[in-house]
């Protein structure tokens, strides 16, 4: 069995800053201080996979070969042996992805396991062309969208390693994005790309990403507005954390506020900050001693509070918020496809912090609340 290792170095980069995407702003990510985050979830996956090798579970012994570039875009990030395609240029692109993945064909791999965002994931697909080589995803990017991408890296690992031993088959899953340009005149569009083959492991893989709408909601939402408003009027030194998607936007606009469609955003004293990257949010909350309240809404069909377009909300800003001070906001349209919420915070610790807590409240109408569990993988 051969495995093809693909790392985009500059996708995440710009999650904690503030950026929707990656996409071209790479250097100034680093520039800003950014720190690669697709490589470090790259070598979490295989060192987890290399684990599942050594156990009993791999019943047949298997010991795959992994095929990958010297330096960033692989061996930098493996600890295994490897069989060396080449090396990772000085700056890279679209354009590398897309040779890499050419000379991954060439070296007949079964599987390719990639990290990145749903931009690396359309540059793969396209060098794929018709050929039907299934992916795994490493979810290292802003934006993961896409159904390929698994949960955490963990569980891409447990995605792999179940294929290897036979245990999987694959299927076909959406390549998604979202319309960046479409975004930046203030709407939010995801659409589809393509398809690509993926091992079809529902447990472990985190599906498409889906917008849930119904035109009888709007009452419901206003409810929800009027008891995240309530809230603020009661304890007028309360701050908030909007967190970001089109829910929360409507219900900030509802009591009077102009929120970020896809940014974190901090309501104080009637006073807005805006767009805030990781940073910001450290130095504002840091300042505050009072109560604080992040409000959360979960994406549709993949059920991620945390880890999905919101990566801003860093481990140290959650840790300076409080587990405790979370609360989920969904309709129960949304609420009606999810089971539980996912959390991928990039900590592990504090990850078995909110497993620990098992449960996270949410809010699906004015005065009405219920909890949902936190799902273990």
């Amino acid at each position: 069995m051969r495995v093809g290792i693909v790392v985009n170095p500059d996708a995440g980069l710009g999650g904690r800053l503030g950026f929707k995407g990656s996409d071209g702003r790479a250097k100034e990510a680093r520039e800003a201080g950014a720190q690669d985050r697709a490589g470090p979830r790259m070598q979490q996956c295989l060192e987890k996979f290399t684990s599942l090798l050594e156990s009993s579970l791999n019943r047949s012994k298997i010991i795959p070969e992994l095929y990958a570039l010297d330096g960033r875009m692989g061996g930098d990030w493996i600890t295994q042996n490897y069989t060396s395609l080449g090396t990772t240029p000085k700056s890279t692109s679209a354009e590398d992805t897309s040779k890499l993945v050419d000379q991954l064909i060439e070296s007949k791999v079964d599987v390719i396991v990639y990290a990145g965002g749903d931009g690396t994931t359309r540059d793969i697909v396209n060098a794929l062309g018709e050929q039907k080589i299934p992916l795994i995803g490493v979810p290292g990017g802003v934006k993961m969208h896409s159904g390929c991408f698994a949960t955490t890296p963990n569980a891409a690992a447990e995605v792999l390693f179940s294929f290897i031993i036979g245990d999987l088959m694959s299927s076909i899953t959406e390549v998604m994005d979202l319309d960046e340009e479409v975004y930046l005149t203030g709407s939010w569009k995801v659409r589809m790309y393509g398809e690509a083959l993926t091992p079809a492991s529902p447990r472990f893989m985190q599906g498409a990403k889906q917008q849930v709408e119904r035109s009888s909601e709007e009452e419901i939402i206003e409810g929800l507005a009027n008891h995240i408003d309530e809230l603020i009027c009661n304890n007028p030194n309360l701050m908030v954390v909007w967190g970001s998607g089109g829910t929360l936007r409507i219900i900030g606009q509802l009591i009077g506020h102009e929120l970020t469609l896809l940014g974190i955003d901090i309501q104080h004293e009637n006073k807005i900050h805006s767009d805030l990257n990781e940073q910001e949010l450290i130095q504002i909350l840091s300042s505050h001693d009072g109560e604080k309240l992040l409000l959360l809404s979960p994406m549709g069909g993949q059920g991620f509070l945390i880890g999905r377009g919101n990566l801003q909300l860093s481990p140290d800003v959650l840790r300076i918020i409080g587990v405790e001070s979370i609360l989920g906001v969904a309709t129960p349209a949304k609420l009606m496809g999810l089971s539980h919420v996912r959390i991928d915070t990039g900590d592990e610790s504090l990850d078995d912090e909110f497993r620990a807590r098992k449960f996270v409240k949410m809010l699906q109408g004015y005065r009405t609340t219920r909890v949902i569990r936190v799902s273990e993988i």
